[in-house]
Parts: structure tokens; C-alpha cells; sequence
């Protein structure tokens, strides 16, 4: 099935029987409650969990637990009422949050170095690797329930701003952050604040962001510059995700420009901030068209 620019959105429907929702519902709201405690227990409010990692790493922490108290939480608990209202927004909202869950639980759980720094981080480690595996599950799906013909036509020129905009991303995250810190890294006498503080720290960021956020965002975005219609669907999640992934990093950024980290730069803090506002620009562009569905319309079929 191929969108055109004049088909509109299907109007689908799921028995007020089906499990499918009420977990999902359930799912979303827990993560939500998730994301909030993890917040509050670490060292934006209460300091309860003492992460293993240096106090230029806390910073950036810190940062991360302002965008999961003050937009997470919120983005899965809206889009876990949406799913109980059955509204087609629902499950493809739910995605960003739990794609962003999924990258940034597993690095609060990994990232710590027991043998430079104290703390009590593994303690909680069942806490991160609950919310990792919730995020999964809901992922899967969310990603069932929101069936290709449930989604509103886009215009082109909204795909190819969002295809774009992944595409810089990428080339910055790529070029601009992670080749010169793996040159300092492998270089004789390595310099770099951030990988001797934290060298567990740099490499999982270095893993994840090189081995998944960079591939992905390219995947999708070249998918969107050549109309493919796999990517038409993809897009919602990983814009969603880059989103709230922006908004965390540009978080991190701003404390750790406000606290005077040696590894905080004016270059990137302006570039988060912008690639944040940007992405959190373009997922309300490409969610609107959903909300603008009468809600006696807005329903969806359950997936198997």
C-alpha cells in the first residue's frame, strides 16, 4: 500500500475486549512512573543513587534527569492516556519514549566504573534493567499496533525536512563529536577529559551512538529523501526518539557549560540546543496530522 497525497487516514477499530491496549496503557504509565523515580532518586533531586562515574559525568546525568522528569515521563504518560482512548496518536507516540528508554536505562546501568569511583549505582541496577525491558516490550508493541494504514499522509516536503535533519545529525554526531574523541583516544598520550575520567562511559556512548543512533538516523533518512514507504512508518518513532534524545543531550550540554566542564564546549551546546529544538519542531509537525483525526476515528485494530 502506497500513500498518496490525497488518501486519507484509514479509520480503523479494536474490541473493547483486546488485552492489547489496557497492557500497553499500563506499560506506558509505568514507564512514566520509571522515568520519574529514576529521576528523583539521582543527583538532579534527592542523590539517593551516587552514580560510579566522575563529577563532569554527573553533570551530564543530571542534564538526562531534567528531560526524563520534564518530557519523558510526560510524552509516555500522554501517549499511554491516548492508547487507553484508543486514539491512533497513541501506540506511535508511545514509540519515542520507549526507543529512548531502551538507549539511555542501559547506559545508567553499564556506564559505571566500580573500581575508580564510589557510589551505590548497581544497587538499582533491577530498576534500570526493569525499565529496559518494559521499554522493549513496549516498543514491539507499539510498533504492532500502529498498522501502516492507521498513519495520516505527510506531505513531501515534511519527509525530506525530516530526512535531512537526520542526515546532519548523523554527519555532526559522526564528524563532529565521536571521530575526533576515538582520534585522542587512540592516540599515544590521549588528552581528552572525557575519556580519562570516564573511559567505561566514553566507550558505551561511543558503541551505541556509532553502532546504533548513527545508522539508524542515516537508514531513515536516506528511506525518507527516496519516498520508500518502510521509512514513511519508521519515521515516527525515530523522530520522536531523536526528539527526546536532543533534548536530553542539549540538557547535558547546558549543565555542563553551566558548571564549567572542562569537556563542555560553546560549539556543541549551541548544536544540541539547536538539533533539539529543530527535532522537538519536526515531531510536532509530523504528529499533528493524527490529532487533527476526529476522535470517533481515531481508533486502531489490534495486530494479531
Amino acid at each position: 500500500m502506497t500513500h498518496t497525497e490525497n488518501q486519507p487516514v484509514a479509520r480503523l477499530s479494536i474490541s473493547q475486549n483486546a488485552p492489547g491496549h489496557i497492557w500497553l496503557t499500563v506499560g506506558l504509565m509505568t514507564l512514566g512512573a520509571g522515568a520519574v523515580l529514576a529521576a528523583v532518586l539521582g543527583p538532579l533531586v534527592s542523590g539517593v543513587i551516587r552514580y560510579r562515574v566522575s563529577e563532569e559525568a554527573i553533570s551530564q546525568i543530571i542534564g538526562g534527569d531534567v528531560a526524563a522528569l520534564f518530557l519523558v515521563a510526560p510524552v509516555s504518560i500522554l501517549a499511554g492516556v491516548l492508547v487507553w482512548r484508543r486514539h491512533v496518536a497513541g501506540p506511535v507516540l508511545a514509540l519515542g519514549p520507549a526507543v529512548y528508554a531502551l538507549y539511555m536505562y542501559s547506559q545508567l546501568a553499564l556506564g559505571g566504573d566500580v573500581g575508580r569511583y564510589e557510589g551505590n549505582s548497581e544497587l538499582y541496577f533491577p530498576l534500570y534493567l526493569g525499565l529496559f525491558i518494559l521499554a522493549g516490550a513496549i516498543a514491539v508493541s507499539s510498533w504492532r499496533l500502529a498498522q501502516d494504514g492507521s498513519l495520516p499522509v505527510i506531505k513531501r516536503w515534511v519527509d525530506r525536512a525530516v530526512g535531512t535533519f537526520f542526515l546532519v545529525v548523523a554527519f555532526f554526531l559522526t564528524v563532529g563529536l565521536h571521530v575526533p574523541g576515538l582520534a585522542d583516544a587512540w592516540s599515544s598520550e590521549p588528552t581528552s577529559t572525557e575519556y580519562l575520567a570516564d573511559p567505561v562511559v566514553f566507550w558505551l556512548v561511543k558503541f551505541m551512538d556509532l553502532g546504533l543512533v548513527v545508522p539508524v538516523l542515516v537508514t531513515v533518512g536516506i528511506g525518507l529523501l527516496r519516498h520508500r514507504m518502510w521509512a514513511e512508518k519508521a519515521k515516527y518513532p525515530v523522530i520522536a526518539w531523536a526528539a527526546l534524545l536532543g533534548a536530553s543531550v542539549a540538557g547535558m550540554a547546558i549543565v555542563m557549560q553551566a558548571t564549567a566542564d572542562p569537556a563542555a564546549t560553546t560549539a556543541n551546546t549551541l548544536a544540541f540546543g539547536t538539533f533539539a529544538v529543530v527535532g522537538l519542531a519536526l515531531a510536532v509537525v509530523v504528529y499533528r496530522p493524527m490529532f487533527a483525526v476526529a476522535s470517533s476515528a481515531s481508533e486502531w485494530s489490534a495486530a494479531g
